[in-house]
């Protein structure tokens, strides 16, 4: 059975892709950011630097929670054994793949003792139905995510990590109580990069998500700072309205 929600506050609600090459770079951002951004992804780009578990305890000592985003897929004993190991470094979410059942209940049975809460990844939001086709996947994206994130919790998995344009779907089809965390939020709409599936701040949480993930829009704005800023102040509009 999945587990309640993750706690929290209206300013965890947005998480910074810590999309960086090394610790280096990630103090930087941390630092930058103050405490406009409470919340931080760290994914597979930091890993290869050597330095992801540094950071990690860097993001700890300074208060901030945690989302390892890497993803994993692979036989169940294999995601066992590393959510496992996982759930004991200060970790908040966690991504694995949503596309094996046997393979996320046994992540989940791992991860029962441990406070992190687990995501399973519908279909990223750098594809669409024609990519779906071409991997000979039959369905849009819509009803591939929906059939995703109920296998998701039946297998005990915690919640998913979907494009805001399924948000809606799935809470109908999950009910309360199941996380949804959304990437790609453009918060000035669609941007013209390789983000096919994006919806903006409001949406997103009207639709039912928890929190989302913002990379790009607040690291290439002029003021990065002043970017997260006023996405928090509409994330708290909009989960007060």
């Amino acid at each position: 059975m999945s587990r309640a929600p993750l706690p929290l506050a209206a300013d965890e609600r947005l998480i910074f892709a810590l999309d960086v090459p090394g610790r280096a770079q990630a103090l930087e951002w941390i630092d930058r950011l103050g405490d406009s951004v409470r919340f931080y992804k760290i994914g597979m780009e930091l890993l290869a630097s050597g330095e992801y578990f540094q950071v990690l305890d860097d993001l700890a000592l300074q208060g901030k929670k945690a989302f390892v985003d890497l993803k994993f897929f692979d036989i169940p004993a294999t995601v066992a054994g590393v959510v496992r190991g996982l759930g004991r470094w200060p970790v908040h979410y966690c991504t694995i793949h949503g596309w094996h059942p046997a393979m996320m209940q046994a992540a989940a049975e791992a991860n029962a003792g441990s406070d992190m809460r687990l995501l399973a990844v519908t279909v990223l939001t750098s594809m669409d139905g024609q990519d779906l086709r071409s991997m000979g996947i039959s369905g849009e994206p819509e009803e591939i995510v929906v059939e995703r994130a109920r296998a998701a919790q039946a297998a005990g998995i915690d919640g998913v990590i979907a494009s805001g344009l399924e948000a809606g779907p799935i809470r109908r089809a999950t009910g309360a109580g199941f996380s949804i965390v959304c990437p790609g939020i453009r918060p000035g709409g669609p941007a013209g990069d390789d983000q096919k599936r994006s919806v903006g701040v409001a949406r997103a949480f009207a639709d039912g998500a928890d929190a989302i993930v913002v990379g790009r829009p607040i690291r290439q704005a002029a003021d990065p700072r002043a970017a997260a800023e006023a996405i928090q102040a509409e994330i708290l509009t909009a989960i007060t309205k």
